[in-house]
């Protein structure tokens, strides 16, 4: 039974999270299911409302805020705002599943510390700074601006690393999901 458990991937942007977290999806289907964060920000690409996040306008977050609809939220930069819905984990866990977390460090820190032992949280580390950089060049999805942004936000999120229950270190992806699926296969029987 995995109804209570949480999953929780943590890292910079760029470092292969969400790579991982989509491989696991696919090996663990009758597991552990996707937690859709909510955002004030506006979709990137090809990104669906209620597939890649709930796109929320900043009004809209901020009343969900007010009334506690959110197990954690905060405003990652300027007036963009990312959280997580209590009716999200809700409908996961009553499917009796474990749910999985694509979030940023903070968001991850503060679940571990809510849900404490129900929780696994992973961080991935990147190989280095430089390849982060070259990594989220590539995806060709921000302006230089955001970048710069994502990379000196990097510099700090890699300091909380040693807080997660588990690292992972993202230098290749194939062996980086074989770890990850280790380490859920393990959380999941305990």
């Amino acid at each position: 039974m995995q109804n209570g458990k949480l999953i929780i991937f943590s890292a910079p942007s760029g470092s292969g999270k969400t790579s991982i977290v989509k491989h696991l999806l696919s090996r663990f289907p009758n597991q552990i299911e996707f937690s859709i964060s909510a955002t004030s920000r506006s979709k990137r690409g090809v990104e669906e409302n209620g597939k890649d996040y709930y796109y929320l306008s900043e009004p809209d977050f901020k009343q969900k805020v007010l009334q506690g609809e959110f197990l954690e939220w905060e405003e990652v930069y300027a007036g963009v705002y990312y959280g997580t819905l209590k009716s999200e984990v809700n409908r996961i866990w009553k499917k009796n599943k474990a749910v999985i977390f694509d979030i940023d460090t903070e968001g991850g820190l503060n679940l571990k510390d809510h849900f404490k032992t129900n929780a696994l949280a992973i961080f991935v580390m990147p190989p280095s700074i430089k390849i982060l950089e070259q990594r989220l060049t590539l995806r060709q999805t921000d302006s230089p601006e955001s970048i710069a942004r994502r990379v000196a936000k990097a510099e700090k999120e890699l300091k909380t690393a040693e807080l997660f229950d588990k690292i992972i270190i993202n230098e290749d992806l194939s062996l980086a999901c074989i770890e990850a699926e280790k380490l859920i296969r393990d959380f999941l029987t305990f």
